[in-house]
């Protein structure tokens, strides 16, 4: 590890307030998550203590209204608070972006007395969530998931599968996407679930490549129960409930991805600064400037793209393009620093002894999740040039 502290980054946040936030969100990062985030990594430990920390400081609703517990924050700021929180573990800025993807069904499109009702303990009172959208054998294809949802008198019957869910067995609610009509994108309908609702369990956490901290789990579910009054939106209007919060889900991958390309940056730099060859540090040697400077203005490029998405979304306007652009973009330029900060350390950089190597294989997984950059580039090209009309 290198002792060389990194510099902090130089954002334009709009106002003092939002300043303030980004002070205390890094303070909270440098003392509670970062010192721990590798040997807790190492171990597989979900930091459920840290999620704790970050409700009772008000940082797990930061979008959302204060009236139902939220911070009132801009995109423009939540986001930039993802990033810091990823470049200190992954683990625990994903969870904060997933967290958020949960609460957006409800706030966005559930009634006064539902938001009244939930959010202040989903937003502010230590609850913790999940999204449950993919399953074994619907990924990218979002509209063919198969999990029933029977009507039953006043309640709804959930029986079916959940792959690949963050927070899978550990979180309080689930916001979950289940078929309730005919076949296609119309039948599908949001239900917010009780983590505790009988009939609900989690499979054993996947074995990951990076992020074992994080569990990711299948969930089944074995006639889960659900009264109508934890139904979210109106009836099948469940897949454009989940299109509006993968939009915003995008942006927090892409904020996520940049902490992740930040931290590795840091690292090379530091580490090319103090190591010496030939009588002169690395850092001297043009072929790694330039490494450096091709790192540092991927990230500066990335940083810019996904707060120019988040600015549109909080103006109102349309930015599903944008989030698109910003997921791929974003994610791809953190595979690409993550793996050049591995080769300015060398071996080191493959060694445990260093955390590029953990980012790296971190990095990797911000490809695939909320949607794989080749379905990013589908969204991107089909605003571009319209749906393909090939038979």
């Amino acid at each position: 590890m290198i002792d060389r502290a990194p510099q902090p980054v130089d954002r334009q946040l709009p106002t003092e307030e939002s300043r303030d936030l980004l002070a205390l969100v890094r303070e909270i990062a440098e003392r509670e998550i970062a010192p721990r985030a590798a040997e807790e990594e190492s171990a597989g430990h979900f930091p459920r203590e840290v999620f704790t920390l970050l409700s009772e400081a008000g940082l797990l609703g930061l979008p959302y209204d204060s009236e139902f517990g939220g911070g009132d924050q801009p995109y423009e700021v939540y986001l930039q608070v993802l990033e810091e929180l990823a470049a200190a573990r992954l683990t625990v800025g994903l969870g904060v972006s997933v967290h958020s993807l949960a609460c957006h069904g409800l706030a966005g499109y559930g009634t006064k007395e539902q938001r009244s009702r939930h959010l202040p303990d989903m937003l502010g009172g230590g609850l913790l969530g999940a999204y449950c959208l993919s399953e074994p054998s619907s990924g990218s294809d979002a509209a063919s998931l198969s999990t029933k949802a029977v009507r039953d008198g006043d309640d709804w019957v959930l029986t079916g599968t959940k792959a690949w869910i963050t927070h899978g067995g550990v979180a309080d609610f689930y916001t979950v996407l289940a078929r309730s009509g005919g076949e296609g994108a119309k039948g599908i309908t949001a239900f917010l679930v009780p983590g505790d609702a009988e009939g609900l369990s989690a499979a054993a956490p996947e074995k990951k490549m990076g992020m074992k901290g994080s569990p990711t789990a299948q969930l089944h579910f074995d006639g889960v129960r659900v009264p109508d009054a934890r139904r979210i939106g109106e009836e099948g209007q469940g897949f454009t409930i989940a299109l509006s919060a993968l939009d915003s889900g995008r942006l927090g991958i892409a904020a996520c991805a940049i902490g992740v390309a930040q931290a590795a940056l840091d690292q090379a730099l530091a580490y090319a600064l103090d190591r010496k060859q030939f009588g002169h540090p690395i850092a001297d040697f043009q072929g790694l400037r330039f490494m450096l400077a091709d790192m540092a203005t991927r990230i500066e490029a990335g940083r810019s793209l996904y707060l120019a998405a988040a600015r549109l979304r909080d103006a109102g306007k349309p930015f599903s393009r944008q989030a698109a652009m910003a997921k791929l973009f974003c994610t791809d330029a953190a595979m690409a620093v993550t793996t050049d900060a591995v080769q300015v350390l060398g071996g080191y950089g493959y060694t445990q002894d260093f955390p590029v190597e953990r980012l790296m294989r971190e990095a990797k997984v911000l490809q695939i999740v909320e949607g794989t950059n080749q379905i990013q580039r589908m969204v991107i090209a089909r605003h571009l040039a319209g749906p393909e009309t090939r038979g």
